[in-house]
């Protein structure tokens, strides 16, 4: 149980929502700061505006997937009013209090740095990102269907990356009949893509595979699908790029080709925003037990 925890909520999308659902039933103290319009109001819970005092006696800040962006503004989608999460309010924090996002901009992470907080980013755990390939693919493969007229089945797919989402992805691929063939650049991974029976290549060497492909999907947070590789790509083939923006595809091109090409970061949230909230929400609830027990912050 979260007895006598307090954990205080800046602002957040519907996965929130399950996740303070999860701590009230855990018998957690509850803030709740940037849900002024929220239609069904939790029972038990403080509704407060953000100032520097509210901090006094939390123990766990718990912020949106992205935390803060670089000027400090925290996105809610159940206010109108801004939230600027500062230094200031921070500074108030007890010592032993932790910040859980789901991943920090560099503004916030030197503000941790500087009070000497902890700071937690969920998305950088195996077992958050790997539940969250689950949502991610399933909205993947919606995407795909909604922007072609061909089946996934028999479909010339490439996956980009065989990292979390990369594996999951690639395999439910090819559980749908679909000819994959994954892009690696570790010797190790190219291996197990051989081992799982699917066709492996070094993202090297991606301009030269392309030439036959219908679907390709990257998740790799840097620039792969260049303008040479899709140069490369039959004018039918589709992009859906999950890496984090601005994605891994020369987007400018692929319009100029007449291809398209999706950039679809923060699938969870979008297509299935109560299982993603309860992932987040057993993990956090795991952590914060672990850092205060039955004891709070206190």
């Amino acid at each position: 149980m979260l007895t006598e925890i307090h954990m205080a909520f800046v602002g957040g999308d519907a996965r929130q929502l399950e996740v303070i659902k999860k701590c009230i039933e855990m018998d957690a103290t509850i803030t709740l700061i940037g849900f002024d319009n929220l239609e069904s109001k939790f029972v038990g819970v403080h509704q407060k505006d953000l100032e520097p005092d509210i901090f006094l006696n939390v123990d766990a800040v718990i912020l949106p997937i992205v935390g803060t962006d670089e000027e400090g503004n925290v996105e809610s989608i159940f206010s109108q009013k801004k939230l600027v999460l500062t230094e200031e309010h921070l500074s108030k924090l007890p010592k032993k209090a932790k910040i859980y996002t789901g991943m920090a901009k560099p503004y916030l992470k030197k503000i941790c740095n500087d009070l000497q907080i902890e700071l937690v980013e969920l998305l950088d755990r195996d077992d958050v990102a790997i539940y969250n390939s689950i949502p991610t693919v399933e909205g993947t493969l919606m995407m795909a269907i909604q922007n072609t007229d061909f089946t996934i089945h028999g479909s010339n797919s490439i996956v980009l990356g065989f990292g979390r989402t990369g594996i999951t992805l690639a395999r439910i691929l090819q559980a749908l009949g679909a000819h994959v063939k994954v892009g690696a650049r570790r010797p190790e991974h190219i291996a197990r893509i051989y081992e799982m029976g699917m066709v492996p290549f070094y993202v090297s060497q991606l301009e030269q595979v392309v030439y036959d492909v219908d679907l390709l999907f990257n998740t790799i947070p840097e620039t792969v699908v260049t303008a040479k590789v899709i140069a490369a790509m039959p004018h039918h083939s589709l992009i859906i790029d999950l890496a984090s923006k601005p994605g891994g595809t020369d987007f400018r091109y692929a319009e100029k080709r007449g291809i398209k090409a999706l950039l679809a970061p923060g699938l969870p949230g979008i297509v299935a925003p109560k299982t993603a909230g309860q992932i987040i929400a057993n993990v956090l609830t795991r952590l914060v037990l672990e850092q205060f027990g039955n004891q709070g912050g206190k």
